[in-house]
């Protein structure tokens, strides 16, 4: 695909997903639990102790039908100009389309591993690979953030898959602050979802692709 045909997609993506975007403060109790149980919002996850007082703090959560093993590479290789975010590939991959299949060279995460957020790549545009038990939880953090991953295998073989999203505004740095607040009230809610959406596409299909046994 060209590039001016990947871009034209992107601007209809953002389009139709525009009114998630302009809302999302309107709905933020909901959207900071979207998918996921009571249980699974009060239950600890990996890193919760690294920013003690978020000032945002969402857990999401989604069942997939396939085993952790088929959504665990999925996860893995995510990041701006790896695999993507899945998500509207406009914002968060310069317009390149996310990945499609496994990428073999993202799959091996090691701590202190970079997973960038963006072109430049510094500790306030990235995250780092803090820790992992491969196949069943990630941690990736930054200063005054975390993002922790889960995958919990349930009966059937699938996956229940929660991840959680920390971060402290520091408002000794008003404008760094400010354009915090902006990215994650309007834009983490329709990324996410539409992230955790594209890991469940992603997964289930690999796995149908799979020879049965």
């Amino acid at each position: 695909m060209s590039s001016e045909r990947q871009i034209r997609r992107g601007l209809r993506e953002v389009i139709v997903g525009s009114p998630r975007f302009i809302t999302a403060p309107l709905v933020r109790s909901w959207h900071l639990r979207w998918g996921a149980t009571s249980a699974e919002v009060r239950a600890p996850m990996p890193g919760d102790e690294i920013v003690p007082r978020a000032s945002f703090n969402a857990t999401r959560a989604i069942t997939i039908g396939a085993p952790p093993a088929a959504v665990w590479p999925w996860i893995v290789q995510l990041g701006f100009g790896r695999a993507g975010f899945y998500s509207y590939d406009l914002f968060d991959n310069a317009g390149r389309p996310s990945a499609d299949h496994i990428l073999p060279e993202f799959q091996h995460p090691r701590v202190g591993d970079w997973v960038p957020m963006a072109a430049t790549v510094n500790e306030t545009t990235a995250f780092r690979v803090k820790a992992f038990a491969t196949g069943e939880w990630l941690l990736w953090d930054k200063p005054e953030s975390t993002w922790s991953w889960k995958l919990v295998p349930l009966e059937g073989g699938r996956t229940r898959l929660v991840t959680r999203l920390k971060q402290h505004n520091d408002w000794g740095s008003p404008v760094m602050a400010l354009v915090t607040v902006i990215l994650f009230e309007f834009g983490d809610f329709p990324m996410m979802r539409r992230l955790l959406l594209g890991v469940r596409a992603r997964a289930e299909r690999s796995g149908a692709d799979q020879p049965s046994r």
